[in-house]
C-alpha cells in the first residue's frame, strides 16, 4: 500500500497523541534538570558562550536606541528554535519547527507587536522607511507599494522559509531511507553514508535557519526604534 510522503510530517488522528505531539515543543524544559545550570560542566560552558556571542550580537544588531533586555528575548527564540530543528532529527518524534502553526505563531505576534509599536511611537519614521533615501519623485508612489508589500510579507517569509527547510531535509532522509531495503549490500552501503552526510548537513541546517530566524527579527526590531 503507498502512503503519502507527507505523512512523516503528519501530528496524528488520535486527539491524545495530537496533543502529545505538540507538548514535545516544550519537552526540552523536563529534560534539562535544573542542576544542569548550577554545576559547571564542559555542555554548560560551551552553551554560555554561545549565548554570550548571541547577545553581544543581538545588542550590536539593536543599536544604540534598542533595549538591552530585547537580546534575551531573541536569544530565547534562537534556543527554542534550535532545539526543536534538533529534536526533529531524531526517530519516531515530531517535528514540531516543519509546520506552518508553529512558525507562523512565532512570527507573526513579533511582526505585529514590532508594527504597532513603531506606528505608534514613530510614527514619522516608519513613514520615512517607506521610500529609501534618493530615490526619484516620479518612482516614489511605487517605491512605497513595494515597501508596503515587502513589510507585509515578512511574517510570512519568516515562517515558511524556517519550515520549508526542515522539510525539504527530512524529506530527503525519508525518500533515501525508503529506498534501502530494496538495494543490494554494497550500494546499501553507500546508502548509509550518504544519510550520515544529510543528517550532519541537517544539524547544520538546524543551527543555521534558527539563527537567520533570530537574526532577522531583530532586524526588524531594529527599523521601528
Amino acid at each position: 500500500m503507498m502512503t503519502n510522503l507527507f505523512s512523516v510530517f503528519d501530528p496524528s488522528t488520535n486527539i491524545l497523541n495530537l496533543s502529545l505531539n505538540w507538548m514535545s515543543t516544550f519537552l526540552g524544559l523536563l529534560m534539562i534538570p535544573s542542576l544542569f545550570w548550577l554545576i559547571p560542566s564542559r555542555y554548560n560552558l560551551i552553551w554560555n558562550n554561545i549565548m554570550i556571542t548571541l547577545h553581544n550580537e543581538f545588542k550590536t544588531l539593536l543599536g544604540p536606541t534598542g533595549h538591552v533586555g530585547s537580546s534575551f528575548m531573541f536569544i530565547s527564540l534562537f534556543s527554542i528554535i534550535l532545539f526543536n530543528n534538533f529534536l526533529g532529527l531524531f526517530p519516531y518524534i515530531f517535528t514540531s519547527s516543519s509546520h506552518l502553526t508553529l512558525t507562523l505563531s512565532l512570527a507573526l505576534p513579533l511582526w505585529l507587536s514590532f508594527m504597532i509599536y513603531g506606528w505608534i511611537n514613530h510614527t514619522q519614521h516608519m513613514f520615512a522607511h517607506l521610500v529609501p533615501q534618493g530615490t526619484p519623485a516620479i518612482l516614489m508612489p511605487f517605491m512605497v507599494c513595494i515597501e508596503t508589500i515587502s513589510n507585509i510579507i515578512r511574517p510570512g517569509t519568516l515562517a515558511v522559509r524556517l519550515a520549508a527547510n526542515m522539510i525539504a531535509g527530512h524529506l530527503l532522509l525519508t525518500l533515501l531511507g525508503n529506498t534501502g531495503p530494496s538495494l543490494t549490500y554494497s550500494i546499501l552501503s553507500l546508502l548509509i553514508i550518504a544519510q550520515i552526510a544529510l543528517l550532519v548537513l541537517e544539524c547544520a541546517v538546524a543551527i543555521i535557519q534558527s539563527y537567520v530566524f533570530a537574526v532577522l527579527s531583530t532586524l526588524y526590531s531594529s527599523e521601528v526604534n
